[in-house]
């Protein structure tokens, strides 16, 4: 059992290091094929021993071998992320499709978080085709019942873009961004509707909490001090270990 799981956790964050692939090429609209890996500084090719998740960048101390650039921290981290959801996912799931599809949605939402903190965005990209692709997963694999997926999809993306179009016609400026309704409809449609009311709460919470700390810290107005997506993809993946527990709560107490 040890061996498994300490497997799950290196495969996890060797997918880590392709999901850091995907998060620098994505907003430059680059391929995450090819080239192969590079140093962001020399553009030399990395070779193999040093593209080892997270072993590398302690071997290395987080600088290139060739131009000794410094290599972000963001790496292993990411890296070790995703390793740790991978084992976690694989202790809870065990080895079944509910497990894939479960981490493919963690991994999407890894890569998702990433770029909305580098640059305030969500690449459609990401979002347009994982909305049929993970409705249909939350469908056969989940088995969630069609109309809540369905509903979940409506709900999730309404419920943003409402709020989105309330603020804006008071403030008279953009409040929230379409990726963020693209990605909350993404994940009821994985989910169910049922899963937006704990993700909303726990996202708008955490949210707060952060954005507040955030603008205080930076005094920066309250709208240009967080991204909102990562909060949503967090929420995402708590529901995903506890939403179970939440709905039974919630909506079969008696």
């Amino acid at each position: 059992m040890i061996f498994w799981n300490v497997f799950a956790f290196i495969f996890g964050a060797a997918i880590g290091s392709f999901l850091n692939v995907c998060i620098y090429r994505l907003p430059a609209k680059e391929s995450i094929i090819k080239p192969l890996s590079r140093c962001p500084h020399c553009k030399n090719l990395i070779r193999f021993y040093d593209n080892i998740p997270i072993i590398s960048f302690l071997i290395l101390k987080g600088k290139c071998r060739d131009c000794g650039g410094k290599i972000s921290w963001r790496y292993p981290l990411v890296e070790l992320i995703t390793g740790v959801f991978f084992l976690l996912l694989f202790l809870k799931f065990g080895v079944s499709l509910q497990f894939l599809a479960v981490f493919a949605f963690t991994a999407v939402l890894i890569v998702i978080t990433f770029i909305d903190l580098d640059h305030q965005i969500i690449p459609d990209v990401l979002t347009l085709p994982g909305i049929p692709i993970f409705l249909l997963a939350g469908i056969f694999i989940m088995k969630v019942p069609w109309q809540e997926t369905l509903i979940g999809l409506l709900v999730g993306g309404g419920v943003l873009f409402l709020i989105a179009f309330v603020y804006e016609a008071i403030t008279k400026r953009e409040g929230m961004g379409g990726g963020d309704i693209k990605l909350l409809g993404m994940i009821g449609g994985f989910f169910g509707w049922k899963s937006l009311i704990f993700i909303l709460l726990f996202s708008s919470f955490a949210g707060a909490i952060v954005g507040i700390t955030v603008m205080i810290i930076k005094k920066q107005d309250l709208k240009y001090a967080v991204p909102f997506g990562p909060f949503l993809a967090a929420a995402a993946v708590a529901y995903a270990f506890w939403g179970d527990l939440f709905v039974n709560l919630l909506f079969y107490r008696y």
